[in-house]
């Protein structure tokens, strides 16, 4: 079936994959063939598995085109916040209920990314501590659902920066609502050791 897809991608010039290959996977090699039919390999996504991807893709196809957006291709997973509002009130943002399989998919590599060293895993661990591991999952899967969407419709390679870059860029975020939200008030922020100097030399004059 997946031989019927036109080729995207040259299967010669796909590295060879380190992961062990799973004693339920199918005979062939479905990595390759993914490839063939995408032009580009999702199993580059942390979380992702050639068997996750062919789930995804088996629900999907490989047109990205039929959603205007990554906002909607997640919204048609049901991994997007739902938009229950009356009066101009939010009323919910629960998620809606959905039997789609790639979503489903996309919840499990979520959940396995928990202890993950990669950015995806640095942000699943972020938001379950701040939101809980139900809406970490649901929040992971529609971001794991965006990257998909992106590789699909455009042809880009994911590459990972890992949870050390992750982190800096969080806090590069937070440093910088902070250093706005201080102006706002005519506030300045100063770094702590420049502020412990400060106040010595204060004391000193």
């Amino acid at each position: 079936m997946l031989r019927k897809f036109d080729s995207k991608g040259d299967v010669n010039s796909l590295p060879s994959s380190k992961d062990k290959k799973s004693s339920s996977a199918p005979a062939f090699d479905v990595r390759s063939e993914l490839f063939r039919m995408t032009g580009v390999d999702l199993t580059k996504i942390a979380g992702i598995s050639e068997i996750t991807a062919l789930k995804v893709i088996s629900e999907t196809g490989t047109d990205m085109s039929r959603w205007k957006s990554a906002k909607h291709f997640s919204s048609w997973l049901g991994l997007s916040p739902g938009t229950n509002v009356s009066a101009g009130k939010i009323l919910s943002k629960k998620t809606k209920r959905t039997a789609n399989r790639a979503a489903s998919a996309l919840r499990m590599s979520a959940f396995a990314l928990s202890n993950s060293k990669s950015a995806i895993g640095a942000y699943h661990r972020r938001m379950r501590s701040r939101h809980g591991s139900p809406k970490a999952i649901t929040a992971t899967a529609h971001k794991l659902a965006r990257l998909i969407y992106s590789m699909l419709k455009n042809g880009t390679e994911y590459v990972d920066q890992g949870q050390d870059y992750y982190e800096k860029e969080y806090q590069g975020r937070i440093l910088k609502n902070l250093k706005r939200r201080a102006a706002e008030m005519g506030l300045r922020l100063i770094p702590a050791q420049n502020s412990e100097n400060a106040s010595l030399d204060g004391a000193t004059c």
